[in-house]
């Protein structure tokens, strides 16, 4: 402050006092600088060195690059590991291949692990073979149309980009995928391919499992025959041991801090509570249930339409995206678990992994309850797979049913058929199996150490966000049946949902959720025709894009045709969004309504139907006007159905053979002119 004011202020000198000042600086600079000058000269003349003799200095060794966290062959090398088991898993599902996977390995005098490609450096993979007998396992799912999932996206793209030798690493790949998804196994197959491309050398064929069969049985199919295959490669043989290995360990806490207890956060402790962005899979929002109607005006399903409040939360989304959910388990089913076993649900405990140098500390947040555990983070509705039933056998005191579940864990063709019949068609969860099976009555840390976790469940946005920027509409239809030993199932995030009370105090209105990114968007180009499938509740994402559309012509936007061919059983009971679609009909937002009541009359008609009704104007829009295709729905039937109907509509109106049409049509989707988003 006082160097500014000094340089602002003028200076206090009489006019002759200055100048005379100034002649006196004047000669005393020149005396200054000539003096300066004659210095340098005489040193540079007589003094300084010819030339700087440099001595030859003994060459250092390179100094080695400090270790990365992420370099996983560090980490190989310090834990004596030989086999790596990377996984691409949007469910959780090949995650758990990868952690049996890995667990596998002792039995051939091996060390497995299990690893995430996001948390690691996959260019070190051309260094893997300085481990001797070494080898990397790729359990890849394949999400949406042919995607990676999120976990696998920069692994992916580094393939793509990676022109790395990696004629030293041996590989073998199971895919997980969906036969109903236009893109069985897409990631699989491109991994296994990509690998080979690099010089990599396959040891054992690629595994496509398949989740619309028996996913499952896939993976024990190709298992058997992969360890086999790994023991020729390498010369070494089973040792025999199929005891059970535990891979935590319980830690009991009877006084601890209730503030450092996790009561179903998912990743930061006490995150409910203090809420910060960003918001994702690690760090959901909360938001509050601001509506929940019943859609549908009869029948015996539950259709409805949710919408949550986002203000605040600095969320994004494009219409098409997917809004994830994080569910809660029925509290009947946690309780009667607690009952069976006979245990404690309000004890706090920790599950801790006995391999400390697993990046994997728990297998869900710790400490907590085991109420919080089988509530918020544990699959407890879905029937368990085999390695949980050959985990929990030991503890069965009844001969009979200790055979029954070590059969049905085996690999044996009669073992296969039992585990499909009793379990997977029966729709037997692990609550169902512990009543039917009285001698079974493991310790509850055991059993929550097996149960894979719960998972978060992706609905299609039903709105847009220039219309509802600080909201985020749901539309779903619950789930419940029964099941062939009589017991009543329901999904555990559709009937959560349903209970949720807008406007009430406390959690009961608040839905932990974010979004996560579609590829399925409107055209760039307003003016540019949509065709929108979307039978029964496939019809949120276009509401959202009808929305969407309204608002554009508002905004004096020239808006091209908007069609929609929607689909449900009863007119007077399921036709969902029927006010909202009418309004939009006549505000010529919407040019073409096309209805499908598929029993409302004796002969069922579906969309399909309703596309082939119109092809005419169907091919017009295509052909002539560009339009872009949407379909959104069932994938096992309804997709497929409308596909084919597309294929045939082509080969008529475009003079083309079924080949050529098929072809067509594929290049539709290539170009962004024909998205998907299905489910099966």
């Amino acid at each position: 402050l006082t160097i500014m004011g000094d340089a602002g202020m003028e200076p206090n000198i009489s006019p002759p006092d200055s100048a005379a000042q100034q002649d006196s600086l004047f000669s005393m600079t020149d005396v200054i600088l000539i003096s300066l000058i004659t210095g340098l000269f005489t040193y540079w003349f007589f003094f300084r060195k010819k030339k700087e003799e440099v001595p030859d200095l003994p060459k250092m060794p390179p100094v080695a690059a400090p270790v990365r966290d992420s370099s996983f062959i560090e980490k190989m090398k310090k834990t004596g590991r030989n086999i790596v088991v990377f996984y691409g898993s949007q469910t959780g599902t090949a995650e758990e291949f990868a952690n049996r996977l890995s667990k596998d390995a002792h039995r051939y005098g091996l060390r497995g692990m299990a690893a995430d490609p996001e948390e690691y450096d996959l260019s070190d993979l051309s260094r893997l073979s300085e481990i001797d007998k070494s080898l990397a396992v790729f359990c890849m799912a394949t999400y949406g149309e042919g995607d990676p999932t999120d976990n696998a996206q920069d692994f992916y793209d580094w393939l793509q980009e990676a022109d790395t030798d990696l004629s030293g690493l041996r590989f073998a790949v199971f895919g997980l995928g969906n036969k109903t998804y236009e893109h069985f196994n897409a990631m699989g197959k491109y991994v296994d391919k990509r690998l080979e491309e690099l010089g990599a050398q396959r040891i054992f064929e690629l595994g496509l499992g398949d989740d619309d069969g028996n996913l499952e049985e896939d993976f024990i199919t190709w298992r058997e025959q992969f360890w086999p295959a790994v023991c020729e490669h390498f010369g070494v043989e089973a040792t025999g041991e199929e005891s059970s290995i535990r891979q935590y360990e319980l830690v009991v806490h009877t006084d601890v801090n209730m503030n450092k207890v996790y009561t179903g956060e998912m990743g930061r402790l006490k995150s409910y509570e203090n809420q910060k962005p960003p918001f994702d899979a690690k760090n959901p929002f909360l938001a509050r249930v601001t509506e929940n109607r019943k859609l549908n005006e009869g029948g015996e399903r539950h259709l409805m339409h949710l919408e949550l409040d986002i203000s605040n939360s600095k969320i994004r989304y494009e219409s098409g995206d997917h809004v994830a959910v994080y569910p809660a388990n029925d509290s009947s089913l946690v309780n009667q678990i607690g009952e069976i076993l006979g245990t404690d649900l309000d004890m706090i405990m920790s599950l801790n992994n006995l391999d400390e140098e697993s990046n994997k500390k728990h297998p869900f947040p710790c400490p907590t309850s085991y109420r919080t555990a089988l509530t918020y983070y544990l699959d407890i509705t879905n029937p368990p797979r085999t390695n949980v039933l050959y985990e929990l056998a030991q503890y069965a005191t009844d001969a009979g049913e200790q055979e029954r579940l070590r059969k049905m864990a085996s690999s044996a063709a009669e073992g296969k058929a039992l585990y499909l019949s009793w379990v997977v068609e029966a729709r037997r969860n692990i609550l169902a199996i512990l009543q039917d099976m009285p001698s079974l009555r493991p310790p509850i840390d055991h059993l929550c150490e097996l149960l894979p976790r719960l998972q978060a469940r992706y609905y299609s946005i039903a709105s847009s966000s220039k219309v509802h920027p600080n909201a985020i509409h749901i539309c779903a239809v619950t789930v419940e049946y029964e099941t062939k030993t009589g017991r009543l199932n329901k999904g555990v995030a559709t009937n959560w949902l349903k209970n949720k009370v807008p406007n009430e105090n406390g959690s009961n209105s608040l839905v932990p959720m974010y979004v996560r990114k579609s590829q399925f968007r409107l055209p760039f180009k307003p003016s540019t025709p949509v065709i929108m499938i979307g039978p029964g509740t496939g019809i949120a994402p276009f509401v959202g894009f009808i929305q969407e559309r309204a608002w554009l012509k508002q905004q004096g936007k020239e808006v091209g045709e908007t069609v929609l061919y929607y689909g449900c059983r009863h007119e007077r009971e399921d036709y969902l969004y029927r006010e909202e679609l009418a309004r939009f009909r006549q505000e010529g937002v919407l040019t073409q309504l096309n209805v499908a009541f598929s029993r409302d009359q004796a002969e069922k008609v579906y969309v399909q139907h309703l596309l082939k009704k119109n092809k005419e104007n169907v091919w017009k829009l295509l052909n002539e006007g560009n339009a872009h295709i949407y379909v959104c729905g069932d994938a096992r039937n309804m997709a497929r159905d409308v596909q084919n109907t597309f294929y045939d509509i082509v080969a008529e109106f475009g003079n083309m053979s079924q080949t050529q049409a098929v072809d067509y049509v594929k290049k539709l989707m290539t170009k962004g002119r024909y998205s998907l988003d299905v489910w099966s």
